[in-house]
């Protein structure tokens, strides 16, 4: 690949890092990146979409799918890069600006090859991930109907630059969220006998929902519970009447999963009523367990290997990843490439290497050519029995 390429992709990644959109707000990048195929001769396919491009390249049959992700999140950079974030609050802290960089420099690569694609490309520029709504909005409209192996990608900045890791099965976790409130009696501070006290019956489920996950389930099953948000109170001299507090359950076992969901139940009614209190649990399921398909996710690794990166099997991801939805409606395989960021996701100061954009659209462009060819060859081999 040239330089001019490279640095082609470097300025988009660029402008859509100075100008982030929170989830199903991305106005302004769906027009960009319409704006930036359309000047490629990429036809756009047109879906009853509000925010979000779908985009085909070929001809024919067999269809495959390359995806990226559009949004933001809703924090404040500090990374001080002269590109910053000119949205207040709001940061590609997740490195989606890349995503979609790396799917735009694959479908330039293929528009390239057009005439000897054999098949369809179909390219999903997809808003929504981080509130997992984008990839049920498309699969709603449409957009998978006729794809026969999806593909998509998340930068690792825990891997270095250059690497490359998947796996086949299960991979990103399901993300559960939980929220709890705790019903007592207010009281005045110096009387806390006349009360039921919500801070130290909370402080009690606390505690005792963290020895669950470590006591009640093997040691080797991959889970976690994350308290992450406590609301109580309202002054430093009264009792709070309510406490809510929340958090996440991330799973790999749908088993698991529902048993920790009906433990954590339990187990917060028999404390709080013992205490004379009553407490409401409510769960929203977040996005699914994404399971790789084992030959393409097998394919996928090949390609990298070929491709020039050091390819490694990955680790369980407690991460949640909304192209799991895809994979629930068609096989396909979700790989990492590595970024090397000092800071990790979601964090103010994440600041990806940019040097991964231009291997991995070659690597992307590759991947779809391949996985073309060998659907061509599986219809051939059908066809002939």
């Amino acid at each position: 690949m040239s330089d001019p390429f490279a640095a082609q992709l470097i300025e988009w990644r660029r402008t859509l890092h100075t100008w982030p959109e929170l989830s199903n707000q991305e106005l302004a990048t769906t027009a960009r990146v319409r704006e930036w195929l359309q000047a490629a001769d990429i036809r756009l396919v047109d879906y009853p979409i509000s925010t979000g491009v779908v985009a085909e390249i070929g001809h024919g049959e067999p269809l495959i799918a390359l995806r990226a992700d559009i949004d933001a999140l809703p924090i404040h950079e500090q990374t001080q890069l002269p590109f910053a974030s000119k949205n207040a609050g709001v940061m590609h802290a997740c490195g989606h600006d890349i995503h979609t960089s790396v799917i735009l420099g694959a479908a330039l690569q293929l528009k390239a090859r057009e005439a000897t694609l054999p098949g369809r490309v179909r390219l999903l520029f997809q808003p929504g991930e981080e509130n997992c709504t984008g990839a049920k909005q498309l699969i709603k409209a449409g957009a998978l109907e006729g794809v026969q192996a999806i593909f998509g990608m998340h930068n690792e900045p825990g891997l270095p630059t250059g690497t490359f890791a998947t796996r086949g099965g299960a991979f990103y976790a399901n993300a559960d969220r939980f929220i709890i409130r705790i019903h007592g009696k207010g009281a005045h501070a110096a009387h806390p006998e006349q009360g039921i006290d919500t801070i130290v019956l909370t402080s009690q489920v606390i505690q005792a929902l963290q020895a669950l996950t470590s006591r009640s389930f093997n040691t080797l099953d991959s889970l976690v519970l994350s308290i992450t948000r406590i609301d109580a109170g309202k002054t430093w001299n009264v009792l709070p009447e309510e406490v809510m507090f929340g958090g996440t359950l991330r799973t790999h076992d749908n088993k698991v999963r529902e048993q920790v969901q009906q433990r954590v139940k339990h187990l917060v009614q028999t404390l709080v009523e013992a205490s004379g209190a009553t407490a409401e649990v409510s769960w929203t399921a977040g996005p699914p367990v994404l399971i790789n398909d084992e030959h393409w996710a097998s394919v996928s690794a090949e390609v990298a290997k070929n491709s020039g990166y050091k390819v490694q099997t990955a680790d369980l991801h407690l991460g949640g990843e909304d192209f799991a939805i895809y994979l629930q409606q068609v096989p396909g395989a979700f790989v990492s490439i590595g970024s090397a960021s000092e800071f990790g996701l979601h964090h103010e100061g994440f600041n990806p290497d940019e040097a991964l954009i231009a291997p991995a659209a070659h690597y992307f462009a590759h991947l779809a050519e391949h996985a073309l060819a060998e659907l061509v060859e599986q219809a051939k081999t059908a066809g002939a029995a």
